[in-house]
């Protein structure tokens, strides 16, 4: 028997042993994850990112490798970790936050990137449309602006003797949607007979002295408007919050699980776990420039009682009964 007859056979019965899914796994796929916050501060949604796609056939070990950067609240550094990663050559690279998307665009890579968290990613430029994007970019939207005037509204019905309300921002230079929410969160205060104190504050050092800023104007309630810096550090804007006394909303849930008092927004892990089908559709041959940008489907309630208590506030029947959660 020759030498090539016997490889042959051998590969043969080889392949009688051998399950099937140890030739699809030998392909490796490469993502990269930008993060605007901490590794803390993300967890779940790192994990429902991961849950989603090993649903969907990839999973981290086997025939998927992902190496994720943390900016950790401070959003200068993103450039130069989108670099880092990009550098990489990852197939795709998953930057959830808008602000994390435009400091990877901005490199110019023709990788594939997919966002999950941009407030207006048109008006950033990610795409032409929501419905045919083009380029390289897609994802999902958060649309912030559009439920600013409901928080509005949430904080006079379940504070009805509101006069006042503390606008906390940061409007970094790729905070898309800030100017947006500020806006719409204007028209809605004076719709309702309602004055606005805002305060800007850029670094976790300065929270203490916008704080007191805002203290000094006596206000009802306080708006805070998301950003990573302020996401990586809820806990202590939630902190800060109980000490001045003021009942606080916020767009996304875990501000509230965090001790903040209330939450209007879409879901963030939702929206992950939506993105993390859009990877996989990269990774299975999709092209992202025609994959349509999605808004929300859930959008959430969040009221933690816990916070109302210590307020010494007795929040309406009329609003409880229209949260999808209650922290007790």
């Amino acid at each position: 028997m020759s030498a090539r007859r016997r490889l042959l056979m051998a590969i043969g019965a080889g392949a009688l042993t051998t399950p099937f899914g140890a030739f699809a796994q030998q392909t490796i796929r490469r993502i990269g994850v930008l993060h605007g916050g901490t590794e803390a501060s993300n967890r779940e949604m790192q994990n429902a990112m991961l849950r989603r796609m090993n649903e969907l056939g990839y999973t981290e070990g086997k025939n998927l490798l992902i190496e994720t950067r943390w900016a950790d609240g401070n959003i200068e550094r993103l450039p130069a970790l989108a670099m880092e990663l990009l550098a990489r050559k990852p197939d795709v690279l998953l930057a959830p936050s808008g602000i994390a998307a435009q400091a990877a665009q901005k490199s110019g890579t023709k990788i594939p990137i997919v966002f999950a968290l941009a407030p207006d990613p048109v008006g950033q430029g990610f795409g032409k449309s929501l419905a045919h994007p083009g380029g390289n970019m897609t994802g999902l939207t958060s649309t912030h602006a559009e439920l600013s005037a409901k928080r509005v509204e949430l904080i006079k019905e379940a504070l009805p003797k509101t006069q006042r309300i503390a606008v906390l921002y940061f409007l970094a230079q790729a905070a898309a949607g800030v100017q947006q929410q500020l806006a719409e969160t204007a028209r809605a205060a004076k719709k309702l007979g309602i004055a606005l104190a805002t305060e800007e504050c850029s670094r976790p050092e300065d929270f203490g002295r916008a704080f007191a800023n805002l203290r000094k104007q006596r206000p009802d309630a306080l708006i805070v408007i998301e950003n990573p810096m302020f996401f990586a550090n809820r806990a202590r804007l939630a902190e800060l919050s109980a000490e001045a006394r003021l009942p606080s909303i916020y767009n996304v849930a875990e501000y509230v699980q965090s001790g903040g008092l209330m939450s209007y927004g879409a879901n963030y892990v939702d929206l992950i776990r939506r993105a993390a089908t859009h990877v996989v559709k990269i990774l299975n041959g999709a092209k992202p420039g025609e994959l349509p940008i999605e808004q929300p489907t859930q959008f959430e309630l969040v009221i933690n009682m816990k916070t109302a208590k210590a307020l010494g506030l007795v929040i309406p029947q009329s609003v409880l009964l229209r949260a999808e959660r209650v922290i007790e």
